[in-house]
């Protein structure tokens, strides 16, 4: 049974803090009369607001004595960080003591024990830029980013995960692994987390390529605004979804602290279930892994995601677009490959017509005219990267001389 001891110090304490509830002194002043710093002065205020005396007070056991770490614990504490445990920080090291050995100690404690031992090493405080505020509801902003490392120590070969963070909540909805960063597998997480929360209004990333068209400052001629927009850009449109792009990594700096955090706990975790490749790496993550962290740090807001309209095909929405001319034999060329465009209801020879391919990752082809597929089939093969970025950067080529 706990016990609780009540010495002068307390008693004044209890006093001051009262006095502080009536109105009649100022936090400051309490700070001022206790001896103490006004952080921590706050600190025992809101204790002393929710549990009264008892909140400011230290607990005792039986005896009447602090509890006290013994030497079989110590021991026990420290084989487990240098076997099982290694290269945990101690936040994460102290939460599985608790969750998996019923070894309930403080951090500072756990801390002090490695010190001692010299397994713990002192860090300086790195500069703290100013957070930007939350946005006020879930679905107003979300942050997207990828991170290229080395997530499995038995593949030499680093990897990208790329994940989606709302700025109001901090849930992580969707987060996959994948073996490159590109259009595609950024398409994959922006659909994907959308079929599973909705449409958002915002999106904040970066300035990589496959967001925005980088421009050389020069003069332009005839460009048309839908013709500056990247396939994600363009995606996004169609959906009523603004694209928003950082200065610098500080700007999107939720997003950069999750990484961090997943460059830590992350792959200690997966070393402790012994994953050995990216496919088991995925099922973890989703499975395992990002239902804890959203239970765990997320905040609560109201949300104002939207579901997605039946008549909204998210296939044809997140693909690569491409515009051709039609043949006079009635055929489109693509890729290297020819298509043969059949009759339909809309026109029986599309001869000098212009219409738009939407070709998949998976290498499903739709040939759309006048807002009606006339044509889905499979090409033979993939559309490369290379073929994305030159068909986003082409019209950079095309500038009036400044003469």
């Amino acid at each position: 049974m706990t016990k609780y001891f009540y010495t002068e110090s307390d008693m004044k304490t209890l006093k001051i803090f009262t006095e502080v509830k009536n109105n009649i002194l100022k936090l400051k002043e309490a700070s001022l009369l206790l001896g103490i710093s006004y952080r921590h002065t706050k600190r025992l205020y809101k204790k002393f607001k929710r549990k009264g005396i008892r909140g400011i007070k230290k607990c005792y056991n039986n005896s009447g004595k602090n509890q006290k770490v013994n030497d079989i614990m110590k021991e026990t504490i420290l084989k487990l960080y240098q076997t099982t445990y290694q290269g945990f920080n101690i936040l994460h090291f102290k939460d599985k003591l608790d969750e998996r050995h019923n070894i309930k100690l403080s951090h500072e404690t756990i801390r002090q024990i490695l010190i001692k031992n010299n397994l713990h090493n002192f860090k300086k405080h790195k500069k703290v830029h100013r957070r930007r505020r939350r946005m006020p509801k879930a679905g107003l902003l979300i942050q997207m980013d990828s991170s290229q490392h080395k997530w499995l120590n038995n593949i030499e070969e680093k990897w990208w995960l790329i994940a989606t963070i709302d700025d109001a909540t901090n849930e992580v909805a969707v987060a996959i692994f994948f073996s490159s960063d590109t259009t595609y597998t950024n398409m994959a997480i922006i659909r994907k987390l959308i079929s599973k929360k909705g449409t958002f209004d915002a999106l904040y990333v970066d300035k990589a390529s496959h967001f925005i068209t980088t421009r050389h400052s020069s003069y332009y001629q005839n460009i048309k605004d839908d013709q500056n927009e990247t396939q994600i850009n363009r995606a996004l449109d169609e959906l009523n979804i603004t694209l928003i792009t950082a200065n610098s990594p500080q700007a999107k700096g939720r997003i950069e602290r999750l990484f961090g955090f997943f460059q830590d706990r992350l792959i200690n975790e997966m070393r402790l279930h012994n994953i050995k490749t990216y496919d088991a790496a995925n099922k973890f993550l989703e499975n395992i892994f990002l239902p804890w962290y959203n239970k765990k740090y997320t905040h609560q807001a109201e949300s104002v995601y939207k579901r997605i309209p039946e008549s909204i095909n998210l296939d044809i929405i997140f693909a690569i677009e491409f515009i051709r001319k039609i043949n006079k034999d009635n055929t489109i060329s693509l890729n290297g490959e020819i298509i043969q465009l059949p009759p339909s209801k809309k026109a029986l020879f599309y001869v000098r017509a212009s219409v738009i391919i939407r070709v998949c990752e998976d290498k499903t082809a739709y040939v759309i005219y006048k807002d009606e597929i006339i044509l889905k089939t499979k090409l033979q093969n993939s559309v490369r990267e290379s073929d994305i970025e030159k068909r986003e950067k082409i019209l950079s080529k095309r500038i009036i001389s400044t003469a």
